[in-house]
């Protein structure tokens, strides 16, 4: 008697769970079991392939079978044996096809970027990777591959910095472990580095400089935010044109990792707002404080204001080591992390499953909306990326020296996708299709869209431009999201739309090059058209 009660008590408590689980938005799914590698980052291609790419010092403790190129176990030890596995893949979305690449130079904790012809720039990294600067031209038929440049390298060694297309095509690359100076990539005349004293000053005794927080506003000069520090910066002329507010809640940047979006740019493109997320307790990394609380704590800042002031509010969890993907709608999914902590290898804690979304155009403590939980504990080196069907690909997760799949949190090999409430079965007869647009669209040009729609479109809908960004270490180097003028819908025959729409006006507003559009009809996006910005 006593058994069938608990039973029945059980099976009300799974019951309970059950329901309440469901009852949160979003949905996940399995896409790979096996990607063969734990990506550190990741990169969506305009052919909607993905570049996954690890750390090349140290090769797994677990014996693989896909055999690429053969390379020094380790780089200071003349008398190690060698190993000969891909340290990175590619993965291609349609088919779910992997594909070994060859990366030979070490690209631990390096930073990367999209050049306007749709090349990934990726450069620096430690030991021989450290001021290597490497290439990969995607392409339709899978024969591509990294390419490692002989003949030019980076002025300063690069090891946790971050990168930032500019708005002339050129790449401003921002700090490092050890370097407190940016260039840029292509080299131009004069000094290859400037020195940039704020990095220097945003230190401390732990460091929390690391992958600094950097944005392109749409006055041409950058928001740049390291640690608790953040200043307007003028690129061209090296000065410093503006200090913001500290923000409170302690350090914010690498190793005590938040993370950080441009909200989309709208209207006339002439306001900027900022927004960081989580962190880790100041000193917790230098402590080795593995169950310290995270911060639950954002800040918001108009960038682009005269007196700008930070605007705080608390996420539903504490979280570091999250990431901020840009959704096709302009809401922001921060995913991934650990609830305590800090990153480095086994430094964190109490992974935190449930994804969380940020409304940024509701009332102030209305914004977050708490997600679906995952399975999958995501940690330190894992990343996440928006995908042109609008999904949200996670990959990677070591908090290891070595691939370790016998401890507490494992080092992950599976990819997996999130979808958002928009791609929920009800809302699929709202999500118009793209049948026309034009391949290469021109700075305040106008073009027309050719959309079709099951659902009768009763408003103008958005047309919205995403970048494809270098994600790494929580933050994605290059993100944006562009929201176009959109004149009003003429429909046609069995639902078709067809409506004019005016690309941004400028490389400041959306630097060139290629970018996913979506159509997005009340709240609903369509799959993505890939569209180069020129």
């Amino acid at each position: 008697m006593k058994q069938s009660r608990l039973f029945l008590l059980l099976l009300i408590i799974w019951v309970v769970l059950k329901e309440s689980r469901s009852d949160l938005p979003g949905t996940w799914e399995l896409l790979v079991s096996n990607a063969r590698i734990a990506s550190m980052h990741t990169a969506v291609t305009r052919f909607s392939t993905v570049v996954l790419l690890d750390r090349t010092d140290l090769s797994p403790t677990e014996e693989r079978n896909d055999r690429y190129h053969c390379r020094k176990h380790t780089l200071d030890d003349p008398s190690a044996t060698q190993d000969c596995y891909a340290y990175s893949v590619l993965y291609d979305l349609s088919n779910n096809y992997l594909l070994p690449l060859m990366v030979v130079t070490d690209t631990w904790c390096s930073s990367g970027q999209f050049l306007p012809d749709g090349t990934l720039l990726q450069t620096g990294g430690d030991n021989d990777g450290f001021k290597k600067i490497r290439r990969f031209k995607p392409c339709e038929n899978r024969l591509c591959d990294w390419e490692e440049l002989e003949n030019i390298e980076l002025a300063e060694g690069r090891w946790y910095s971050s990168n930032q297309i500019l708005p002339n095509g050129s790449v401003i690359i921002v700090g490092g472990r050890d370097a407190v100076g940016v260039e840029l990539f292509p080299q131009q005349n004069g000094p290859r580095v400037v020195n940039f004293p704020f990095l220097e000053e945003a230190k401390d005794d732990q460091v929390d400089n690391l992958y600094p927080y950097v944005h392109l506003l749409p006055n041409g000069h950058l928001f740049v935010f390291a640690n608790n520090k953040s200043v307007l910066y003028d690129y061209t002329n090296n000065v410093v044109l503006k200090r913001y507010p500290e923000l409170e809640g302690g350090p914010r940047n690498y190793p005590s990792a938040g993370s950080s979006v441009i909200l989309a740019l709208t209207r006339d493109y002439s306001s900027a707002t900022i927004v960081v997320c989580g962190g880790a307790e100041y000193r917790a990394f230098k402590e080795n404080k593995t169950g310290a609380p995270a911060q639950k704590s954002c800040g918001r800042i108009e960038a682009t204001a005269k007196d700008p002031v930070w605007e705080m509010e608390d996420m539903p969890f504490g979280r570091i080591m999250g990431d901020m993907v840009m959704l096709p709608t302009g809401d922001v999914l921060i995913v991934n992390g650990a609830q305590a902590g800090s990153q480095g290898f086994e430094m964190a804690s109490k992974p935190c499953l449930n994804p969380v979304l940020y409304k940024p155009n509701e009332p102030l403590r209305l914004r977050f909306v708490t997600q679906n939980p995952g399975s999958v504990p995501r940690m330190y080196h894992s990343t996440a990326n928006l995908l042109p069907d609008g999904r949200v690909l996670l990959a990677g997760s070591n908090p290891h020296s070595y691939y370790n799949f016998s401890t507490e949190f494992p080092t992950e090999l599976k990819i997996e996708a999130f979808s958002p409430e928009y791609l929920s079965p009800e809302k699929k007869i709202m999500r118009p299709t793209i049948i026309g647009l034009p391949e290469k669209i021109h700075y305040g040009g106008r073009f027309d869209i050719l959309v079709m729609s099951g659902f009768p479109m009763a408003v103008v809908p958005e047309v919205n431009i995403a970048s494809a960004p270098f994600a790494t270490h929580s933050f994605s180097q290059g993100q944006r999201l562009v929201k176009l003028m959109v004149s009003s819908a003429i429909s046609g025959f069995l639902g078709e739309y067809r409506f004019e729409c005016k690309a941004p006006p400028n490389g400041k507003v959306a630097p060139p090059g290629y970018y996913m559009l979506f159509v997005v009809n009340m709240g609903v996006p369509s799959v993505a058209r890939w569209v180069q910005l020129a």
